[in-house]
């Protein structure tokens, strides 16, 4: 039996088409970015048929938590955008939820740029506004950001 090796020039090919494969979509997009405590979403929205993806992953698949999928279909389904628009997101920071929500701010905001008559609806619901909301840091001196050392009269 012979075994054929693999040569140096074969597996350069083999990545660029695995590369090429991963590449984001060609064409216009709407991009927007949303933030909650320390989670960032960079979105960019196409037309599409309503695909949402997460860090390359589909969102049901990154996010297995159901309520989290519709926290981030709530500005499509205010808008009437439900299967108009693909989205592609990257999310970096926080924890699950954090990330879902900076999502939906992320993707409200691109709703907004890709059609300004979004806007007074968006709004209303609450969703353009950051949540500014963050955990408070530790002073010196206390155990935690306000809870202070046990005292003892005696």
């Amino acid at each position: 039996m012979s075994v054929k090796k693999q040569t140096s020039k074969s597996k350069p090919m083999m990545e660029e088409a695995e590369e090429s494969a991963k590449a984001p979509k060609k064409g216009k997009y709407f991009y927007a970015h949303g933030k909650r405590k320390t989670s960032i979403a960079k979105i960019r929205l196409y037309t599409g048929k309503g695909d949402i993806t997460v860090n390359e992953k589909a969102a049901k698949e990154y996010f297995t938590v159901k309520t989290l999928i519709g926290l981030i279909k709530t500005p499509f389904k205010i808008t009437g955008t439900n299967n108009k628009y693909d989205v592609s997101a990257v999310v970096r920071g926080g924890g699950v939820n954090s990330q879902a929500e900076a999502l939906r701010h992320g993707i409200t905001k691109a709703l907004v740029q890709a059609d300004p008559l979004n806007k007074p609806s968006l709004k209303k619901a609450g969703l353009l506004t950051r949540d500014s909301r963050v955990k408070e840091r530790k002073k010196f001196g206390l155990k935690r950001a306000r809870k202070g050392p046990q005292f003892s009269k005696r």
